[in-house]
């Protein structure tokens, strides 16, 4: 039975790697895998032929005695893993709204209006800049999406957009790696206790700076970037392009984000509880502003909450509770045994890779050149159950800081990635043989330089 459960894991994994080519969206490939791994784990239980063990270390088996507590055991087990993951949802859903809302009213319209150079290579730094800085707020993929559109209206030719495209990716993995809402898994390691938001930034934030501004100091050597660009100028049309709530509605959504690790500090509450009332307070504000004088009821509704909803993509939440319900399905069920104790799947799994590779940090580094190829979010997901370092641990952070920028050694390493292909048809074999250098010189730069922080100065 754990045989089956293993291999239900792996195919499944290797269905969301193969998204693109099924046309099949990997949500359901990460849902029809949790939901059989669990019952399998659930029939196996049931027969007596697998033991359960929870985060307490408390384990779990039908034929013992008292199977009525053996029963209630394995459903708490469950409904802790599944109000687990449901924190990091609500958490990335509220985030996704403050977003759409900011759309909705066209805020992101303020940072292109401002844009202006014709100079390639200084372009080339003011979108590297933004989105480094804008993906530590608002995420990486988003980030990304607002300034690929951007840069259509910036730069005509596709033979230059896609140099451009692909920069504005590792400067996005990288910026959202050292924030704890700049990317889903910094964002799954806040949550999950692993890192406090202050930790993360002050540790990882120097790794990441290195790991943009090593590529882009080469980049902007390179042909592509010299001489200028006939740029498109930003034609505003007040009433197409700005609103009269545009400004107000980018300061409170950006700053209700922001406030979100403020607010967990000065409360102690869990993190979903500070995204909550920031989407309440944006929501708020977006009932009473007006986007345009004298606006009709019907409307209104464009400009709505309630329309910004309806913009999110759950398939996303569906495939981030698919992964990380799979996940807890391995680490409950029990492999075998440490030290004469049992241990679940991804604990036992942690233990022989420590003693195959007792140095973690080449582990970690491992795990980020892997994310380049799997999602992120199952790795870090795994990493979570297998270790149990203390909280703001170096390893926590690096894991943090190489499953982040890892993902752009590949144009699919990263959600990102995957969105600006999408976008400009940036061709998998071109942005290997033209950026994957360029990515991997700024994540090996980056690590190296915070494996010498971490030995050096802490």
């Amino acid at each position: 039975m754990i045989q089956i459960i293993i291999t239900t894991f792996v195919l499944g994994y290797i269905f969301i790697t193969l998204e693109h080519p099924l046309k099949l969206d990997k949500a359901v490939s990460a849902l029809l895998m949790a939901t059989i791994i669990w019952a399998f784990v659930a029939f196996g239980f049931n027969q007596g032929w697998v033991s359960v063990i929870d985060t307490h270390g408390n384990v779990f088996n039908i034929l013992e005695d008292n199977a009525l507590q053996q029963e209630s055991g394995f459903e708490n087990n469950l409904m802790h893993h599944f109000s687990k993951i449901s924190e990091i949802l609500f958490f990335l859903m509220g985030a996704m709204t403050i977003v759409e809302i900011i759309d909705l009213h066209r805020g992101f319209g303020i940072i292109k209006k401002t844009i202006t150079t014709t100079n390639k290579v200084k372009l080339l730094w003011t979108l590297g800049i933004l989105a480094f800085l804008l993906s530590a707020i608002i995420d990486n993929l988003t980030a990304t999406i607002i300034l690929v559109t951007l840069l259509r209206k910036l730069v005509p030719k596709r033979e230059y957009r896609i140099w451009y495209a692909s920069l504005i990716i590792i400067a996005a993995n990288a910026g959202g790696a050292w924030s704890p809402i700049g990317d889903v898994t910094t964002t799954m390691l806040w949550i999950g206790n692993k890192v406090t938001a202050s930790g993360l930034s002050e540790y990882v934030i120097i790794p990441s700076v290195i790991s943009f501004v090593v590529p882009f100091l080469i980049a902007s050597r390179l042909k592509a970037f010299r001489g200028s660009t006939p740029l498109k100028k930003l034609q505003i049309d007040e009433k197409s392009e700005r609103l009269l709530s545009s400004k107000t509605m980018l300061y409170v959504g950006l700053g209700a984000i922001v406030f979100v690790p403020i607010f967990k500090a000065l409360t102690g509450l869990p993190p979903y509880i500070g995204m909550l009332f920031s989407l309440g307070v944006v929501w708020l504000v977006s009932e009473y502003v007006k986007p345009v004088k004298n606006i009709d009821k019907k409307d209104k509704y464009l400009y709505s909450t309630h329309k910004a909803l309806s913009k999110i993509e759950f398939s996303s939440i569906l495939f981030f509770l698919g992964i990380l319900l799979a996940v807890s399905g391995l680490e409950s069920l029990v492999f075998g045994a440490i030290k004469g104790q049992d241990a679940g799947t991804l604990l036992y799994a942690a233990e022989s890779l420590s003693s195959a590779i007792p140095n973690i940090d080449i582990v970690v580094l491992i795990i980020g050149m892997l994310s380049a190829v799997v999602d992120n979010v199952p790795l870090v997901a795994a990493s979570m159950a297998m270790y149990d370092f203390p909280l703001d641990t170096s390893a926590w952070h690096f894991i943090a800081y190489c499953a982040g920028t890892g993902g752009s050694l590949l144009i699919i390493g990263s959600a990102a990635g995957v969105a600006a292909m999408g976008m400009e048809k940036i061709d998998f074999i071109w942005y290997v043989k033209n950026i994957t250098f360029l990515a991997f010189v700024g994540f090996i730069s980056g690590a190296i330089s915070f494996i010498l922080i971490e030995h050096l100065f802490r």
